[in-house]
């Protein structure tokens, strides 16, 4: 698809040659476009994404995609770190205090179809830089329409299940569990259950489950955890 050619020179060769099996969403978070280039082009500030949509649905690329772009950070997903050695960062031109605009998502829509073709990459591929650091990322934060993107095969929403052990669940969909329940469940609200409040509830803990019982990281990305491996439906 079309895109700007605006390089940033913060990248890297993937580790390991790990190949992609992510894509990692981003808010900017800043007061305009520019300033989130200039900050993506920085060297001395470090960070990077591949591509950057802003308000009116521009589509920049900053790294090409065989590279490692430095936008994830610290955090891990499904057992993993270095998630920028297996990942595709996008970062989105937004404040994180109001909704995205139609013509971003309308091209995020496009580049993600593309992308998930590209890498043959199922739905559940797709993150919020919250899932994967819970607690010390928020982004893309609660205005952010997940469901939207499920609705067009874009990403997931579950179905609630039977109530199960919250982190458990929130283990086996992937989720790194070691901040404690508190703050997975913060996690898990911005994107599912947004601007929901108060403690953990049956619907928390149902549709955590449905996560577990439905899009659960493959077998093979589960070694790395300290939760048990028995199948879910077992009693």
């Amino acid at each position: 698809m079309d895109c700007v050619s605006h390089p940033s020179s913060n990248f890297g060769p993937r580790k390991g040659g790990q190949a992609v099996s992510l894509i990692v969403l981003h808010y900017t978070a800043m007061e305009s476009v520019d300033a989130a280039l200039e900050r993506l082009c920085d060297p001395e500030a470090e960070v990077s994404a591949h591509y950057l949509i802003d308000k009116e649905g521009t589509l920049y690329r900053l790294v090409e995609e065989e590279y490692r772009a430095w936008h994830a950070g610290e955090g891990s997903w499904a057992g993993h770190d270095d998630i920028n050695s297996r990942s595709i960062g996008i970062e989105l031109d937004n404040d994180g205090e109001s909704a995205f605009s139609e013509p971003l998502m309308s091209t995020l829509e496009a580049l993600l179809e593309e992308l998930m073709d590209r890498y043959d990459l199922p739905a559940k591929a797709i993150i919020g830089h919250s899932d994967m650091s819970p607690g010390r990322k928020s982004d893309p934060g609660p205005y952010f329409d997940w469901a939207r993107l499920a609705a067009k095969g874009l990403s997931i929403w579950p179905e609630p299940s039977m109530r199960g052990e919250f982190l458990r669940d929130a283990s086996y969909f992937g989720y790194p569990v070691d901040a404690g329940q508190a703050t997975v469940l913060s996690a898990f609200r911005q994107r599912f259950r947004p601007f929901e409040t108060g403690p953990l509830s049956v619907a928390d803990e149902a549709m955590m489950a449905g996560l577990a019982r439905q899009y659960p990281a493959d077998v093979t990305e589960r070694t790395a955890r300290r939760t048990p491996t028995r199948p879910l439906h077992e009693s």
